[in-house]
């Protein structure tokens, strides 16, 4: 059987006899490396591998920067710190020179290590520590400072500059980038990362949850202690004795990066878990404007981009998980790269060029796929001294690789002439605005902002409300509650009800009242949804009058027509226990439907499937069913409800809970729905409870909620990454297994979603019914655990490779003179793509099986055993393994 590397060969030999029979002399074909080849690249550029760690035993890269001398230095997510003398381009040999970095007097240790971000700056080497101390090193998490103080070229000296508090891991602290002006450091943390006591704040230290949707934590616990602000971004002198705070309520960036103007960026993500939820947001390039507020909370509190208290994302990517961004800025490449923030997704092997124009006081984006891989697990990258792009790939101990992009191709300009634009109106009122957001209180400020409040630009009126809250609340207050323009008062009084007294409630429910809503725009109208809500979650619940004459201002609006106001208008008409709020939500459970555009996203969740088909598993399985994500949030809303239920309201909407596990969603999904239907419970007699218990299907669900029953027989576990050689012990002597027990397990570890077992399963992949007879034990053991091995043609995807830059990869199913036909979800195999063929340039088939892997890692040993017996046995009752 002819291997890759032997069709290569052949390839080369054929051009060589063909130069030949020309009469030519023989030009000599590289064979070009596997690396390289998986990966799809721009015309023009040149992709070159130069380093593999995890095979010269130096573990999984994570972050990389270039020191004074032109040296990459790179660390070890669970390990040291190395440092690379890598060839000019153009090198025969492109094997870098590395070597371990001896950090600190004691050479019997691992003197610094386990960094997530490292940045040279200031003579020194900053390393981002995360991780807490154990018997390989004893470091604290937190920021450190490495300096050479007696000129060996080592770094002897290690200064903490912080310990950070919170929780260690890929959720902790991460990258540094260098200020535009070079005189401090921009860092970053992700959302289990307290923030610590800081200098200064440019965004006013009163955040808090803002939310009164009923709260539901995540059903598998994660990040469900953490409280705002999330993630956060600080900025330090090189001492580390000044800290400010710049921006928050991220999820988990990893990176953050400056473009020409001087504007900060980062990429940032959201739980993979919550797809297909209403809170759910995609990944996102974030604009981080000064005292900035990107809405993440717990749970289900995260806020809506459409928020006045927080900002929006310039460009919402996808799904992924995102870990680097860069500009182009100093590189080779034409002038649009040069320009471009480049973001790197780990999940699915994608670098992003994200193309930036400016919109108003910020930006507006629109991607291409610059690079992409499977696998290809991006972690860091950077703009070398040299002009070329470096980039690694590993993190969670997998393959670790470090490659150099440069550019070939004809430059249409000079790289010298690449100068930033001049900054628009509305940028500079902003930046203007800023101003205002540090240094303390400021004589005229408050004049000087007030007219910005109403400013049409939102990133105008964002800034003009942050200035005003830094400056002290009596020198504006009375000014708030006597505003006649209805845009500037509710901006006033958003800020009034974050930094003002809580006594203020009545006046400011007033103030808001005397407004015609309906005369308002939408996007106003929910600013001062906004507004009401912040006020009854801070502020409480106010007295009857003002309560009942609330009701009165809101109820005639709903619903509206409108899903983000509805959204807000529901979960506040039954906050305050509005007499006919349910009967009207009910209604909205069977009729309300999603916006097709909102959040909409530059990669389109199909076309991540078969990327990396262990991540996007939740995908497919969502797209197979997608559920209603509107009427998720006014069934969340309803579940807290007190007043207006009738014995039929109560049916329809426990029915509709029944109907809801019948949708897919991510991983929280049916726990997130479980427990909106127990909080619902909890509102019902005791007389009624088995009813409707039973009756929004208690007996569809596990006993902790988070799962369906599939089969009657759940994995029990303890589970464990199953490798062949743990395995294959198993197989020895299968007897006496247990067909039910098999059976369960085939279900359970989703084989039976894809393939065919005794006329029962899907079509996506082949038949299993005769699997014993024609593969040994051994051979079934290699293909479960590591299903891309060997891939059949019959059934392996195509990567189709189109004409503006982008990829699509899907199963091909079928084909005419003008369109190909292919399949890219299999758990929704009906559904169909067509590409154009014009739009083709080229295709070639993955090396990445459908099929996902760790699959059986949810089974203990005899598990396993009974699911091995039942693929040898193909289903067979009289199988020796059943005697």
């Amino acid at each position: 059987m002819l291997t890759k590397n032997s069709i290569v060969k052949s390839i080369s030999l054929l051009l060589i006899l063909v130069f030949f029979s020309c009469g030519k002399k023989p030009v000599e074909i590289e064979a070009l490396d596997p690396k390289v080849a998986k990966l799809k690249v721009p015309a023009g550029f040149v992709v070159e591998h130069l380093f593999s760690p995890a095979e010269n035993g130096q573990g999984s890269w994570v972050g990389m920067t270039f020191d004074n001398k032109g040296r990459m230095i790179a660390t070890d997510q669970y390990g040291a710190l190395y440092r690379l003398e890598i060839p000019p381009i153009g090198s025969k040999d492109l094997a870098p020179k590395v070597e371990e970095l001896k950090v600190g007097k004691d050479e019997g240790k691992l003197g610094m290590g386990y960094g997530h971000g490292v940045l040279y700056a200031f003579n020194s080497l900053y390393v981002m520590v995360n991780n807490n101390p154990n018997e390989d090193f004893d470091k604290v998490m937190g920021l450190y400072r490495l300096q050479d103080t007696n000129g060996d070229d080592q770094y002897d000296s290690i200064t903490l500059i912080k310990a950070l508090q919170g929780y260690q891991g890929e959720h902790g602290p991460h990258s540094m980038v260098l200020s535009p002006d070079k005189q401090s450091i921009y860092m970053m943390a992700g959302n289990l990362v307290d923030v610590h006591e800081m200098d200064a704040y440019r965004l006013p230290r009163v955040w808090d949850e803002d939310n009164i949707f009923p709260e539901i934590k995540d059903p598998w616990g994660h990040a469900s202690t953490r409280l705002a602000p999330g993630g956060w971004i600080a900025k330090i002198d090189p001492e580390g004795k000044h800290w400010e705070l710049i921006s928050a309520g991220f999820r988990n960036p990893y990176d953050l990066a400056f473009n020409e103007s001087g504007d900060l960026f980062t990429f940032d993500s959201d739980l993979e878990y919550d797809l297909g939820l209403p809170w759910y947001r995609p990944i996102r390039i974030c604009h981080v404007t000064s005292g900035s507020e990107f809405g993440w909370r717990t749970g289900n509190q995260k806020w809506s981009p459409e928020y006045p208290d927080n900002v929006p994302a310039t460009l919402n990517i996808g799904q992924g998980s995102p870990t680097n961004v860069m500009f182009g800025t100093g590189s080779n490449f034409p002038e649009k790269y040069r320009k471009a923030l480049f973001a790197f997704d780990w999940s699915f092997g994608i670098i992003y060029a994200v193309h930036l124009e400016p919109s108003g006081a910020t930006y507006s984006g629109t991607a291409e796929e610059f690079i992409s891989g499977s696998p290809l697990p991006l972690t860091d990258g950077i703009i070398g001294p040299d002009g070329a792009m470096y980039f690694m790939t590993g993190g969670r101990k997998l393959q670790s690789d470090v490659y150099r992009v440069y550019y070939t191709g004809k430059q249409e300009e000079s790289l010298s002439e690449n100068k930033p634009k001049e900054l628009s109106e509305a940028h500079q009122i902003r930046r203007k605005l800023e101003e205002f957001h540090s240094g303390g209180p400021k004589a005229g400020a408050v004049d000087f902002v007030w007219p910005y409040l109403k400013h049409e630009d939102r990133f105008i009126q964002y800034a003009a409300r942050i200035a005003i809250e830094h400056q002290p609340v009596k020198d504006w207050q009375e000014k708030a509650l006597v505003e006649k323009n209805p845009i500037t008062l509710t901006q006033a009084l958003i800020s009034l009800v974050r930094m003002g007294d809580k006594n203020l409630q009545p006046k400011i429910l007033e103030s808001v009242m005397a407004i015609n809503y309906g005369q308002l725009s939408h996007s106003d109208q929910l600013n001062l949804l906004r507004t009401i809500e912040l006020s009854l979650f801070r502020q409480g619940i106010p007295s009857n009058d003002i309560k009942n004459r609330l009701i009165n201002y809101l109820n005639p609006h709903f619903p509206s027509n409108n899903n983000n106001l509805d959204q807000l208008l529901s979960k506040i008409l039954v906050h305050l226990d509005a007499p006919d709020a349910v009967e009207k939500i009910v209604a909205q459970l069977k009729v309300a439907k999603d916006d097709a555009d909102y959040q909409k996203t530059y990669t389109t969740s199909s076309d991540l499937i078969l990327r990396n088909p262990q991540y996007g598993l939740d995908i497919a399985s969502m797209l197979s069913n997608m559920p209603p994500s509107q009427q998720s949030y006014f069934a969340i809303v309803l579940a807290n409800a007190k007043v207006g239920w009738t014995p039929q309201l109560r049916e329809d909407y426990f029915q509709w809970i029944r109907n809801a596990f019948h949708y897919k969603g991510g991983f929280s999904y049916v726990g997130f729905i479980d427990r909106a239907r127990k909080m619902a419970l909890s509102q019902v007699s005791k007389e009624e409870y088995d009813y409707f218990n039973e009756l929004s299907g208690a007996s569809l669900l596990t006993q902790n909620g988070n799962d369906l029953l599939i089969s009657e027989i759940q994995p029990q576990g303890p589970g464990k990454n199953w490798t062949v050689e743990e395995a294959i012990t198993l197989l020895e002597g299968l007897k006496s297994r247990d067909l039910v027990k098999g059976k369960a397990m085939f279900a359970a570890t989703l084989c039976l979603s894809c393939h065919t077992m005794q006329g029962e399963g899907g079509v996506v992949g082949p038949n299993l019914s005769q699997l014993g007879t024609r593969f040994s034990p051994k051979d079934i053991l290699e293909s479960t655990i590591n299903p891309n091995a060997v891939i059949s043609d019959q059934y392996a995807s195509t990567i189709f490779y189109l004409a503006d830059g982008s990829s699509v990869l899907g199963k091909l199913i079928n084909e005419d003179k003008e369109k190909y036909y292919i399949s890219q979800n299999p758990f929704d195999p009906q559904s169909i793509r067509e590409i154009t063929k014009n739009d083709v340039t080229s295709k070639k088939l993955s090396e990445i099986s459908v099929m996902m892997p760790g699959l059986i890692n949810r089974l203990n040993e005899e598990e396993l055993k009974d699911l091995m017996a039942y693929l040898i046995s193909g289903g067979n009752p009289n199988h020796e393994v059943y005697q």
